[in-house]
């Protein structure tokens, strides 16, 4: 019986792999022209929307999505969230219509075909060098002045598996400050029992996530980085308790 589920995981996982190729290979024309230009950035996230719900209901992951607050069309947000799962990028694409651009990692601009238009439209990091960090600064503040959001997973590195959640970095709050900005925290409660990193696991099922009230910047400072850092984890938190996420 044991054998059966390694060969189900094993399976499931070049599942995923598949069908995060497939759509880009038939969308390759369309990504690659709506990259051209930084002004068709939200054409781009359009398509990512799709290749984002192919995948996730492909995998058989059935997402529901509860708001206590509703973003509006023409002011850019920080969005944020718990870091857990591979398909947290899908998820959170799904989860909101206003177009962001990711905050990521560089390592992952290696993965093949994906690689290719992660670095092309995300704002990369490589987290060990302090000069990467100061570009993602000047990076973000540009594409906020194009009229796009923001999204950054504070806690920086997924977590080891038996932690629900580590402690924030400050890069998302210090930009939602600097630019005054909402920061919009999210929680995803399932995504780890769903497609976790550890290989061999996951399965299909209920993929819930959950957008919480606002936390307003407006008038904060820099001094104030700590005090919403706190309070956007402790939101967080006590939602994965809540859910009874492990």
């Amino acid at each position: 019986m044991i054998i059966f589920k390694y060969i189900f995981w094993l399976l499931y996982r070049i599942w995923f792999y598949i069908l995060v190729a497939l759509p880009i290979l038939i969308l390759f024309p369309f990504l690659l022209l709506s990259i051209l230009k930084e002004s068709w950035y939200p054409y781009f996230f359009k398509l990512a929307r799709i290749w984002a719900r192919f995948i996730l209901i492909g995998m058989g992951f059935n997402t529901k999505i509860t708001r206590e607050q509703h973003t509006n069309k023409s002011d850019s947000y920080m969005f944020i969230a718990n870091h857990t799962s591979m398909a947290d990028i899908m998820l959170m694409l799904v989860v909101t219509k206003n177009p962001f651009v990711f905050v990521g990692k560089v390592e992952l601009a290696k993965i093949p075909l994906f690689g290719f238009f992660y670095k092309r439209t995300c704002i990369l990091v490589d987290r060990s060098s302090p000069e990467s960090r100061k570009r993602v600064f000047l990076r973000a503040k540009k594409r906020l002045k194009d009229g796009l959001s923001i999204c950054i997973f504070p806690e920086g590195l997924v977590p080891e598996e038996d932690i629900l959640l580590t402690d924030f970095k400050d890069g998302a709050f210090r930009l939602a400050i600097n630019h005054q900005i909402p920061i919009v925290p999210i929680t995803f409660a399932d995504n780890k029992k769903r497609f976790s990193y550890t290989f061999f696991s996951g399965s299909p099922g209920k993929m819930r996530a959950h957008m919480h009230q606002f936390i307003e910047t407006k008038g904060a400072t820099v001094e104030d980085t700590v005090r919403i850092r706190t309070q956007a984890r402790d939101v967080i938190y006590n939602q994965l308790l809540a859910f009874g996420a492990k």
